[in-house]
């Protein structure tokens, strides 16, 4: 076949099947496919391919606003932190430069102390803002510095001065209580506290603040601000001090009640030792101080403070400071006051002895101050004990009557004082030195002892009979005897022992009021004493220390006498004495002869007279009963060979007493109180004439206008009374 062009045309067969299909045909060989790769590390990385914008405009337009807040937020919070860092970083540095070394921080206060000894030398009370002396963590008994760690700051010895995570547990269980962030617990550190303490280095300026009290309340203020000060401080207090400085610091200014400042002061308030003496359960009770200072001091509740060191104990065998046999030996065995301070007895005595010497040196002192004084322990706990008995077993339940005591020896030498009826106090009213209460027929013997020195005897005789004076200004007054009778012709010895008033008007009168009120005077009392010739029976005012100030001179012979508690006071550390004792015996008064017969007369009457209560066996006891008018005031006054005793009841209003005279509760007061002190000694004779009989009426004594007592009585008064006031009343 040709084609169109002329040119043959291969004859090619008809395909009969689709190309690749031919079954004639052996198919091609299909090349294998080669197993994908594993994919790699890198390839499991690669992102994602960005999802494509949201073709919606607002979501477009939120999405870049809280991107661009984002990042705004965080360029601020990082940069602001770094500036905050900064500002801390020169705030720390700058008080760390300030901060002077940790030994100048150890004593920071405005005040010093007063310790006072007894007669003996040891410590009996504490006066001031007591501080015991400089210690350091490593002086300490390292039971007490582990048990305050253990209760304050267990991560004391691991943080930078500040505690996040205590200060957030703090803030949760304040609010979890109901109280604000800040109150209640506050989460500082030990170096928080301590930064506290010194006030942030803010020294106290008595032209800002109004008092020390004051300075220390705001130091005590907790406001965030403050809270944020205080950091700062910690932080630069970290960064200048070692732990053990800053634990030295807090251990020395951090106050423990009772007036200890510092734990030497409390170790020897309370315990009577130092502070690297104490044992875990004194350590565990002064660690417990610090929640509450005056709360748990075991001055004021000992069980509440062994219970609180039960705290701290567990604490330290939790932290792994003592084993469970240690924790179970001090709950055990809990620490126990010191006989001196479980007493806290002589607090009416060290105030007064207080102000004995110039307030630069006692009451104001910047120095600490030791006083050496006259107390005598064991007599003082005589006289509480007496008063104490007397008043639970013989006065009434819910009498407001007050009593007070002086003990002193013959020579002024105060040794107790009791000045009412609470015993264990500080800074009370002291009935014994500070109420002015009229003494009653307990002034007799001052009367009766001017009588004497101007030639009367103790055998002499008086008219006890109606006598009726007339006062100018006043009107006639009629002085009565206490049993409403008249005796007739007594003795001198006997009108002395049972107390009778017209005899002691007489003698009085017959000496002179003048003279009276000269002896009186130079015995001590230096009130002022009663014009009129109601001197005679105690009309005048005057303190119970004056009082048995005066019957002191009486003992000793005849010499004045001035009380006095103080021995010496010298600076702590130093043995030179910056004053010496202002007190003790005096001048003559009037003359040995006259003091002998003096107490002959007032040992009657004890023996047989008004102050029959107060004898003591195996023991002479010579004294004075006195009552007031209405008995608004009773006292006994008297002594042995030994020691002179005052005592006085009454009440602080001037109300009456019921059924209460100086012979009764009074002398019993003094009994007991003398027979404890008298107590394991021999009995010392009293200094007194020792007539072979009594004298009587029809012996050998004198009447008043024989001899050199010539005269007539009557005109002796009427002389005496010219221009006199009246004043007084019936005594015994």
């Amino acid at each position: 076949m040709t084609g169109p062009n002329g040119k043959k045309r291969k004859l090619v067969a008809d395909r009969r099947y689709p190309s690749g299909t031919n079954p004639a045909r052996k198919p091609a060989k299909t090349p294998k496919k080669k197993a994908p790769k594993a994919k790699t590390t890198r390839a499991s990385t690669r992102r994602k391919p960005a999802r494509k914008p949201s073709s919606n405009i607002v979501v477009r337009l939120i999405g870049g606003l809280f991107r661009w807040l984002g990042r705004l937020i965080w360029l601020t919070l990082s940069r602001g932190a770094l500036a905050l860092a900064v500002v801390v970083g020169i705030a720390v540095f700058y008080i760390y430069s300030t901060l002077p070394p940790y030994s100048e921080l150890l004593d920071g206060r405005a005040r010093g102390s007063v310790t006072l000894l007894d007669r003996d030398g040891s410590v009996f009370a504490w006066r001031g803002e007591q501080f015991g002396g400089q210690i350091t963590a490593d002086t300490v008994s390292p039971y007490l510095k582990e048990a305050i760690v253990a209760t304050e700051d267990k991560r004391f010895y691991r943080h930078l001065g500040v505690s996040p995570r205590g200060i957030a547990s703090a803030i949760r269980i304040n609010l979890s209580e109901g109280r604000g962030p800040l109150s209640g617990n506050g989460g500082s550190t030990l170096t928080q506290q301590t930064a506290k303490l010194l006030c942030l280095g803010v020294p106290y300026d008595p032209a800002e603040w109004k008092s020390q009290t004051a300075y220390e309340a705001d130091c005590r203020e907790t406001t965030m601000a403050r809270k944020i000060k205080e950091m700062v401080y910690a932080m630069a207090m970290e960064a200048r001090y070692s732990k053990d400085e800053i634990l030295s610091i807090y251990m020395n200014r951090t106050y423990l009640g009772a007036g200890a400042n510092g734990f030497e002061a409390a170790a020897q308030r309370y315990f009577g030792k130092s502070a690297a003496q104490v044992n875990i359960a004194e350590s565990a009770m002064l660690a417990g101080l610090l929640k509450a200072p005056t709360r748990y001091a075991p001055t004021n509740n000992l069980q509440r403070s062994q219970e609180r060191a039960g705290i701290v104990l567990l604490l330290m065998n939790q932290q792994g400071y003592i084993t469970d046999a240690e924790r179970a030996d001090a709950k055990e065995h809990p620490a126990e006051l010191s006989e001196t301070a479980e007493k806290r007895a002589g607090g009416y005595f060290a105030d007064w002895v207080m102000g004995a010497g110039p307030d630069f040196l006692t009451r104001d002192t910047t120095e600490d101050v030791v006083i050496d004084t006259t107390f005598d322990p064991r007599i003082q706990t005589a006289a509480e004990e007496a008063l104490t008995w007397i008043f639970d077993n013989k006065v009434r339940e819910g009498s407001e009557a007050q009593a007070a005591i002086v003990v002193m020896s013959a020579d002024g030498a105060v040794r107790a004082m009791v000045g009412g009826r609470k015993l264990k106090v500080s800074g009370a009213f002291n009935r014994a030195t500070q109420a002015k209460r009229q003494p009653g027929s307990s002034f007799k013997p001052f009367v009766y002892a001017t009588a004497l020195d101007m030639g009367w005897s103790y055998d002499d005789v008086i008219m006890d009979d109606p006598l009726t004076l007339d006062i100018s200004g006043s009107g006639p007054w009629s002085p009565k005897n206490y049993d409403h009778k008249f005796h007739g012709l007594v003795t001198l010895t006997d009108a002395l022992k049972h107390s009778y008033n017209i005899p002691a008007v007489k003698l009085a009168m017959d000496a002179g009021l003048e003279n009276v009120r000269t002896v009186a005077s130079m015995f001590g009392i230096e009130s002022d004493l009663a014009q009129g010739p109601a001197l005679a029976l105690g009309a005048s005012e005057t303190t119970l220390l004056e009082m048995t100030g005066a019957y002191a001179g009486i003992l000793n012979g005849g010499s004045s006498v001035t009380p006095y508690g103080l021995k010496t006071l010298r600076l702590k550390g130093d043995n030179t004495p910056l004053m010496g004792q202002e007190g003790g015996m005096g001048e003559r008064v009037i003359t040995p002869d006259s003091a002998r017969q003096l107490i002959y007369m007032m040992y009657n009457a004890v023996q047989s007279g008004t102050g029959a209560r107060a004898q003591i066996p195996g023991y002479e006891v010579a004294g004075k009963t006195g009552t007031t008018q209405a008995a608004r005031d009773a006292w006994f006054m008297g002594f042995t060979g030994d020691y002179v005793a005052g005592v006085w009841m009454g009440y602080d209003d001037n109300s009456p007493l019921s059924g209460v005279t100086g012979g009764g509760l009074p002398a019993e007061i003094w009994q007991r109180t003398m027979a404890k002190v008298q107590e394991g000694l021999e009995p010392t004779p009293l200094p007194m004439i020792r007539p072979s009989a009594p004298p009587t009426v029809t012996g050998t004594g004198r009447a008043p206008n024989s001899g050199q007592r010539g005269g007539d009585k009557a005109d002796n008064v009427l002389i005496d009374l010219l221009g006199a006031i009246f004043g007084g009343g019936n005594n015994n």
